[in-house]
This record gives structure tokens, C-alpha cells and sequence, in this order.
């Protein structure tokens, strides 16, 4: 008789399988080289996945066209290190913020410092002024998104004023592109910048970076899930994990990508940032 009490297990329902979409995006994803699987989302990955015990869960890795793709399929995926823009809020479910990184800003080599002198007040680019002049390109990241702001003035700006780069290593082909001086500037994030010049045995003393006029210090970083009841129900559950995990894990897996001067200023930004907002 006493079998009888397990029965009820053996018919209870199959887990659903949550696909996890990983980009190669250092330093919060890094699939190669001496520190593959030490970025802030690799290290992440073991406890969220711990925190939703009701799904299988399956970590693939997919490039960013791909990623992108998938998110607008009506299948079970999340990818944990978007930003959220408004054309993304139409086909993907957002959680809280997850994280805050250094924005993005505009990088030149020193040698070339005197071609973007004009168009810096304070210490910042006007971007706006910049893309307008029609003086020099600006290389980005084909189908990135730079938060709204700069989102928008790249919308905005003469198709000839942005070198857009495609391809799984578009960030190490401009940058190779500005070695060779066939490209001045390029726009993105300071600490993957650094880390990608150092890969290519660049020095990166040798690069300059400018933040952008008009833009908050830092950018938020989310888990995006598909817009579907089972993308929906999975958020929920994440919020809960990351108002867990957020403030120390987090924070401190950026920190330590940051230049030893700037990880205390960080530290407190973020814990201040977290203890105002108003998702608890």
C-alpha cells in the first residue's frame, strides 16, 4: 500500500525548459581567452538558475542577430544582459533592473585627440553636433542599443556619419579599423573596450574616452524574457531572485571590472541607486 503514496510523483507535470541566450559581451559574458566564463553574467548564471528550481534550464550561446531573433520567436527565452528601449518593450518582458554599468561614450586614440577637440564642453561629447558635421564616422555595433538617448541621435544622424559593423566580432573589427586609422572613433562601453584592446595586445593607454552629453553616468542592465505568459510568469520569479541578488553579488562582480580608482564611487552609486528605488 505504501507505494501508493508515490504515485502521485511519477505523473506530475514535465519541468518546462527555460532557454538562457548568452552573447559573447565582456566583460558580462566572455566565451574565449584567459578569462572565459569570469564575466559579471557568467558568474551570475549559477545562482539565478539555483533561485528557479521549478524550470530545467539550458544556457546556449548565441551571437547577437541570433539572440535578437529568438526573443521574437514565441518561444521560452531569456537573455540576462539587455537594455531596455521602447522599439524592445514591443516584443520582450523586462525585469527590474538587474545591474547599472558605465554608459557608453565615445573612444579615439590620443594621437588622434585633436579631431574631436571642437565638439568637447566639460569634458563631454556632443554627439549630436559631432554626427551632424558630417566630419568624421562614429563606428558602432550593428543592431545595439546604446540606451534611448544615444539610440535616438543615431536614428537622427546622416546614414553617412555611422560606420555600422556586423558579425560576432564587430566590436574587435573597429577597433582593428581605428588601429589602422581607417576609422577615428568609435562608441562603447569603457571597461569592454579596454578589455577587448588588451585581447588584440593593444595598449589601451593609448585610447581616450569621452562620455556623452546629455546622458546619465550609468545605464541600466535587465533580463529580457519573450513576450509570452510563460516569458511573463518567469520575470516575476526573477525580480523576486534579483532584489536577492542585486545589491551585493552584483555590484560587486561589476565593481571589479572597473579601474581600481572608480570602484568605490561605483559601490556607492549602486547601493545608493538600489536603496531609493521603489521595486522592493
Amino acid at each position: 500500500m505504501l507505494a501508493l503514496l508515490w504515485l502521485p510523483n511519477a505523473f506530475s507535470e514535465p519541468k518546462e525548459t527555460l532557454f538562457w541566450l548568452l552573447r559573447d559581451l565582456p566583460p558580462l559574458s566572455i566565451f574565449e581567452g584567459e578569462q572565459k566564463g569570469q564575466g559579471v553574467i557568467d558568474l551570475l548564471m549559477p545562482q539565478l538558475i539555483a533561485s528557479l528550481p521549478e524550470y530545467q534550464q539550458q544556457i546556449v550561446r548565441v551571437n547577437r542577430a541570433r539572440g535578437m531573433q529568438m526573443l521574437r520567436e514565441p518561444t521560452f527565452v531569456c537573455d540576462p544582459s539587455l537594455i531596455m528601449n521602447k522599439e524592445r518593450e514591443q516584443w520582450v518582458t523586462f525585469s527590474i533592473t538587474s545591474f547599472r554599468v558605465l554608459s557608453n561614450g565615445l573612444v579615439i586614440r590620443r594621437a588622434d585627440h585633436e579631431h574631436l577637440t571642437p565638439f568637447v564642453r566639460e569634458g563631454k561629447v556632443d554627439l549630436r553636433a559631432l554626427l551632424a558635421s558630417g566630419q568624421e564616422k562614429v563606428g558602432v555595433v550593428a543592431e545595439r542599443s546604446y540606451g534611448q538617448q544615444v539610440d535616438n541621435l543615431l536614428h537622427a544622424a546622416p546614414a553617412d556619419s555611422v560606420n555600422a559593423h556586423h558579425g560576432n566580432d564587430a566590436l574587435g573589427s573597429l577597433l582593428q579599423m581605428q588601429r589602422l586609422g581607417r576609422l577615428r572613433l568609435l562608441l562603447g562601453y569603457w571597461p569592454e573596450i579596454r578589455y577587448q584592446a588588451m585581447q588584440q595586445g593593444m595598449d589601451p593607454q593609448e585610447l581616450e574616452f569621452y562620455p556623452i552629453q546629455g546622458t546619465q553616468q550609468y545605464q541600466e542592465i535587465h533580463i529580457g524574457c519573450s513576450k509570452t505568459a510563460q516569458g511573463r510568469q518567469a520575470i516575476a520569479r526573477i525580480n523576486q531572485a534579483l532584489l536577492k541578488l542585486r545589491e551585493d553579488r552584483l555590484v560587486e562582480l561589476y565593481a571589479a571590472w572597473l579601474e581600481p580608482e572608480m570602484r568605490d564611487q561605483y559601490r556607492a552609486d549602486a547601493r545608493a541607486y538600489f536603496r531609493d528605488l521603489h521595486d522592493h
